[in-house]
């Protein structure tokens, strides 16, 4: 019984610490052509008004080919274990519009 109880405890410890995707929604921005950068990650990178990167992005679902120079508003997930390199934040892009 005292092993069930540990391994029990385990578990839920386990399950809580886990780092999952975080969902996003309805980020704005203007997608653009990755280029040659430093962390070289995503193939396409979301933009503020400025010109400034906001996030990588990368889809298996979205062609953001389509989007390039658009202002779009995007939803997808943050990848884990970015950024890297003084990059930006990692985005799946689940949904374009």
């Amino acid at each position: 019984m005292k092993y069930l109880i540990i391994l029990f405890a385990l578990i839920i410890t386990l399950t809580f610490s886990c780092k999952k995707n975080v969902d996003v929604n309805k980020i704005k921005g203007i997608v653009k052509e990755q280029g040659i950068t430093t962390y070289m990650y995503g193939t396409h990178v979301l933009t503020n008004h400025l010109g400034e990167t906001l996030y990588a992005l990368r889809s298996n679902s979205v062609k953001l080919d389509d989007y390039i120079d658009k202002n779009v508003e995007i939803s997808g997930n943050k990848i884990e274990g970015y950024p890297v390199d003084g990059g930006p934040e990692y985005l799946e892009v689940t949904r374009i519009k």
